[in-house]
């Protein structure tokens, strides 16, 4: 599965000045995958800010964080909206670092719903800087030089590529949905807070992530579900749109490496140097699928294409050459090898999907077609 084995993460570092850690969005994608590495890999304290329907199941992400440990893990059933609950969250959990991911992040959704992602990803950043400012301005001098803020945001605030070239740190933005205008907002309230009021912050703008546990309403999980229930896999347009695809693992050793190495004020640029047109991918997954629960056809007799969404980019790619040379990281993870893996996650685990489709009202239209 690894290229390498990792050699650039000392997770000392978090036992040692990272006791408590905060992260919103720790219910999502990515933020779930972080908390599961850090609940695995070190002692400490996880505090988890996100908005959860309030159901113990056994297949709920939060039930699972609990077998670590209640001592390890605190939820929070709260919205970024709300800044005074916020406040009380910080002085509770009283944070070394915060990872922030909390994040609408579905394009169509941001096109239909435009206010919500409005008020998550820009009312709630603004809410969470100027509540961990005020924590964070209560430390001593020793305490303030090893905090760190990390905004995790995406390539999509850069807007579209052409056939040639990648996104780097110095790219400019140039957003084109709802969704990616609101994350570059993001993107430049945590910068100021870094050159106005001295708040150690560092910014992440990642490719495609993709990997087992992502909801179904996203691209990869959506095609698998789709396919494998007999369901049209719709594809935008003409399906020759690209993107730079990332598996979450190495996401979450990009996030460890800046926790640990990053110099505040910083922006770095996440990919996985794996481009592929979204037709292409499809076709991929059908033939893995192919092998692994072969049917009388192929699976790609079930795709279909459909008129594309407005405002569509058409290629996202990211040079991640400043992580790599700064920082010492480096994607480890096989294309190849992770999305069968993957594949094979989606099929082994049926009642986590249905009951995910469930909590989040998802029902299986065709939303997240193409990320």
């Amino acid at each position: 599965m690894k290229k390498k084995e990792i050699n650039f993460i000392d997770y000392s570092i978090f036992d040692d000045k990272y006791k408590n850690i905060l992260i919103t969005g720790g219910l999502g994608f990515i933020g779930s995958a972080l908390i599961f590495r850090l609940l695995k890999e070190t002692n400490a304290k996880i505090f988890n800010i996100d908005k959860s329907t309030p159901r113990n199941h056994p297949l709920s992400i939060n039930n699972q964080f609990a077998t670590f440990g209640d001592s390890r893990y605190q939820f929070f059933n709260y919205d970024l909206k709300d800044r005074e609950c916020l406040k009380e969250i910080l002085k509770e959990s009283d944070p070394h670092i915060v990872f922030h991911l909390a994040a609408e992040s579905h394009v169509d959704r941001s096109i239909q719903s435009p206010r919500n992602f409005l008020e998550s990803n820009i009312i709630g950043t603004f809410n969470l800087l100027e509540n961990t400012l005020e924590h964070f301005n209560k430390f001593p001098i020793e305490r303030k030089s090893n905090f760190k803020f990390l905004h995790i945001s995406t390539d999509e605030v850069f807007g579209s590529l052409g056939k040639s070239g990648l996104f780097n740190e110095n790219s400019n933005y140039n957003p084109k949905s709802p969704y990616s205008a609101t994350k570059a907002s993001s993107d430049h309230l945590v910068d100021s807070w870094f050159h106005t009021f001295g708040l150690p912050t560092l910014v992440s703008n990642c490719s495609n992530n993709f990997g087992p546990r992502q909801f179904p309403d996203k691209l990869i999980p959506n095609i698998i579900m789709s396919a494998i229930n007999s369901k049209p896999i719709p594809i935008y347009g003409n399906g020759l749109n690209i993107r730079d695809w990332l598996f979450v693992e190495d996401h979450i050793n990009a996030l460890l490496v800046m926790a640990i190495k990053g110099k505040p004020g910083s922006h770095y640029c996440i990919g996985g140097s794996y481009e592929k047109t979204n037709i292409n991918l499809c076709k991929n997954i059908c033939n893995i699928l192919d092998h692994l629960k072969p049917q009388k056809i192929s699976y790609s007799n079930l795709i279909e294409f459909v008129d594309d969404r407005p405002g569509h980019d058409f290629r996202y790619g990211i040079d991640s050459s400043l992580i790599s040379k700064d920082l010492g990281w480096y994607p480890i993870y096989e294309f190849d090898h992770t999305i069968k893996e993957t594949i094979l996650w989606y099929l082994n685990n049926q009642d986590w999907v249905t009951y995910t489709m469930q909590e989040t009202g998802y029902s299986g239209e065709r939303l997240g077609v193409l990320n």
